[in-house]
């Protein structure tokens, strides 16, 4: 199945953190990845997402406004499981040297 991909924005990168917006049409997806740091993501809309995981996959929904973190090595797609647009903001956390 092929789905829509989502688009990203760089909004700031310094040596500490890179942050980033993402934003979905309904049906759209992130791709396969896996996070190289430790992350926060704050939902800018609601977001009902499909979670693709190496194990199978899983409904998750973060309300507008809420956040949650995880840690580096996360793999997974992102998918917009919802009739409607949806965006959040990631902010990746760089270790220190």
């Amino acid at each position: 199945m092929t789905r829509p991909q989502a688009t990203s924005e760089l909004l700031l990168e310094d040596e500490s953190v890179r942050v980033t917006r993402f934003d979905f049409a309904p049906g759209a997806e992130t791709g396969w990845h896996k996070h190289q740091m430790d992350y926060v993501i704050t939902a800018v809309t609601d977001c009902p997402m499909l979670l693709e995981e190496p194990g199978g996959s899983r409904e998750s929904m973060v309300p507008a406004g809420m956040a949650y973190k995880r840690a580096i090595g996360v793999e997974h797609n992102v998918i917009n499981n919802g009739d409607k647009p949806m965006s959040f903001v990631e902010i990746e956390l760089k270790q220190e040297t």
